[in-house]
């Protein structure tokens, strides 16, 4: 591990994309999950606005449960792909870490099968929001009440649709290092 990975918490980058490819990767996937942790605030703030109007005048504000839906697919897609670069998705650990441990190649041949796998689920999840993405942009979707308060759904679809694509691609990337890893025979972490 290098003496910086150390430091900054950030598990060692495992023979990915290095020099400025690499960093310009880095802060992108990064700067989507602070992108997601903001809004994590955004939804906090208007879930308390909303518990706070309905017990002051008893009725709901408008756009807060459709918006508070919307929001929280978009964390979750927008955090995926930082998740996934870090190693935190959830699997068996019990076997996993200790299969990899003592069969490096076939670990990293497991590892490479679960990235693969994962690479396809997540950029079926990204293809099929493509046409969502292009029914909502020309029909004007939006959600709300007309004359109260709208938002055109569009950009959360958007963001979506990146979120996901950035997953897929950041799954693609780890299973070129777990097969290149497999291939020349070493440890991959």
């Amino acid at each position: 591990m290098a003496p910086n990975d150390e430091q900054s918490g950030v598990p060692e980058e495992r023979g990915l994309p290095g020099g400025a490819a690499g960093r310009i990767w880095q802060v992108f996937v990064d700067g989507l999950a602070a992108l997601g942790t903001a809004l994590i605030l955004v939804l906090m703030t208007i879930i308390c606005a909303d518990i706070v109007v309905r017990n002051g005048m008893g009725s709901s504000l408008p756009l807060i449960s459709e918006l508070g839906a919307l929001l929280l697919v978009m964390i979750v897609a927008l955090q995926l792909a930082t998740t996934i670069r870090a190693d935190r998705l959830a699997r068996t650990e019990f076997f996993y870490s200790g299969f990899r441990q003592n069969h490096p190649i076939a670990g990293s041949l497991l590892s490479a099968l679960f990235n693969l796998v994962g690479a396809g689920m997540i950029g079926g999840v990204a293809w099929a929001s493509i046409r969502i993405l292009q029914k909502d942009w020309s029909s004007g979707e939006y959600i709300g009440v007309q004359g109260i308060a709208t938002l055109e759904v569009w950009p959360f679809r958007a963001l979506i649709l990146l979120g996901m694509t950035v997953a897929a691609i950041e799954f693609l990337l780890r299973a070129a290092v777990d097969l290149r890893s497999a291939l020349s025979g070493r440890k991959t972490s």
